[in-house]
């Protein structure tokens, strides 16, 4: 098998996006930024903002990091207004361009409306087929642009009308927030499987992807936006619409996992919390004797903390991650792309010397950087080493907005337990199972008839018809309860 020797391959499943929005505040570009650098973990490959001062509309998006541009005052006076939405990427669907960043601004014949959405649309294919057949020109290769399209076409005449039109015909996954000269919008799909909250900062109100965007700026936590709700934000009212067929909710799991930061509260669920107590039940499954617990940094810290507490095993900082990597590092050999990999991670050398070592990290995707990280314990001189991961084994890509390598290239998906542990070279291998996982989390048992959260990547249950990948699929959503008149 073959193991990349990438120093920037992180080996990670990525989030595909973050979005943000703020209404009646004088500093809303200025807040939205702020909001999005804290949600700079949900994409680090192009950030963008939209505001409106009521007449007009102005917009700045750029490839890279927030910090990166959205860093000067020039660029921040453009961005006028008392509203504006944002957006952070990784790019699942559409590639790395700059038409394809977000949020993404049409004008209507209502006027200007911009939309950011996070998520994957699962029939996004076949609608563009369909809209591009009946005259419609597309401007990126974006699914999140078929929602503009359908409002355009859409037979109603009014925007929240054309608008929950619009998501009456996506399928998938979605959380979006949008923007009108007036109002701001946001939107989650039936089955709530991204997340988005709302908050409040004096008379200002605030969505977002997680409450750490709305730490960042003062604002206070209000509450979850509903699976399947549409809320409409205008002269400091908050108005409810409910417009779809209820559905049991099928939340990502992975975002207790990875995803979300730890500092935020998820569907009422402290991230954090839940990655010490997926730690403790992977120290029950797994039931190892060793000197020192080592999390791989830093998405694996939690976790390891909790095995550590449930198996009595000291927690070392045994490897340590360099936070200040870049990505314009020349590697002109092998023999330096090989000692690149040091770039990110190093071992504390002595700390490891002689010890029965447990490595715990929360996923295991081609295996790239677990078998390098494994070399470098080994190398160390560690006695023996223990690969604990605190999500159940990867075997199925994700269509719901995760950039996910296809199902041939997952580890998981190719090899036996004992094989994959033979190929990253560790004396033993333990994934939490399902149930444990569910245990941790909810403290409930996992039914499979009535499933509680989108577990697919582990399991193959995927919540919603898979229109693109399978083609020929009736919709999901069922036609709009009522016509709303209210805009």
């Amino acid at each position: 098998m073959m193991i990349s020797t990438d120093p920037f391959d992180d080996d990670k499943l990525h989030e595909e996006c973050g979005v943000f929005g703020i209404i009646n505040h004088g500093d809303a570009a200025a807040y939205t930024a702020l909001g999005l650098h804290a949600l700079q973990h949900r994409g680090q490959e192009a950030a963008g903002i939209v505001s409106t001062d009521g007449g007009q509309f102005f917009n700045h998006t750029a490839l890279g990091k927030v910090g990166d541009n959205f860093n000067s005052q020039e660029v921040m006076a453009r961005l006028v207004g008392h509203a504006a939405i944002g957006h952070v990427r990784y790019s699942t669907a559409g590639g790395k361009h700059v038409r394809n960043i977000q949020p993404i601004f049409a004008e209507f014949e209502f006027g200007g409306f911009a939309v950011a959405h996070n998520g994957n649309l699962t029939n996004a294919l076949t609608l563009r087929k369909e809209l591009v057949a009946r005259g419609s020109i597309f401007q990126t290769s974006m699914d999140t642009e078929t929602v503009i399209h359908l409002m355009a076409t859409s037979t109603y005449n009014n925007v929240l009308d054309q608008f929950i039109d619009a998501l009456r015909r996506i399928e998938g996954a979605y959380s979006i927030v949008a923007l009108d000269k007036n109002r701001l919008y946001a939107a989650r799909d039936s089955l709530g499987i991204r997340p988005l909250v709302i908050g409040k900062l004096d008379n200002s109100y605030v969505v977002a992807s997680e409450t750490c965007a709305l730490d960042i700026i003062g604002a206070e936590f209000v509450r979850d936006v509903e699976p399947g709700e549409v809320v409409v934000i205008e002269n400091g009212k908050v108005a409810s619409l409910k417009p779809f067929r209820e559905q049991n909710p099928r939340f990502c799991i992975f975002e207790y996992i990875y995803f979300a930061r730890p500092d935020s509260i998820v569907e009422g669920r402290h991230v954090y919390e839940m990655r010490k107590q997926i730690g403790i039940e992977l120290a029950k499954e797994a039931n190892i004797q060793a000197d020192l617990v080592v999390p791989v940094p830093d998405s694996g810290v939690p976790a390891a903390l909790g095995f550590s507490e449930q198996s009595g095993i000291p927690f070392e900082l045994g490897i340590i991650r360099n936070h200040y990597v870049g990505r314009t590092f020349i590697e002109p050999t092998d023999h330096v792309r090989h000692l690149g990999v040091k770039l990110k991670h190093n071992v504390n050398g002595n700390m490891l010397r002689d010890k029965r070592v447990v490595l715990v990290d929360d996923s295991i995707v081609r295996g790239t950087t677990s078998k390098k990280i494994v070399d470098m314990v080994r190398n160390a001189g560690a006695k023996e080493v223990h690969m604990c991961i605190s999500s159940p084994p990867t075997v199925h890509s994700c269509f719901y907005g995760v950039d996910t390598p296809e199902e041939g290239k997952l580890l998981a998906a190719r090899y036996s337990m004992e094989e994959m542990a033979k190929i990253i070279n560790v004396d033993s291998l333990t994934f939490i199972s399902v149930d444990g996982l569910y245990r941790a989390i909810a403290n409930i048992k996992r039914d499979k008839k009535i499933p509680q959260f989108c577990d697919a990547c582990f399991t193959g249950d995927y919540p919603t018809l898979l229109r693109d990948k399978h083609g020929g699929v009736m919709p999901l959503f069922e036609s709009l309860a009522f016509e709303s008149k209210s805009a």
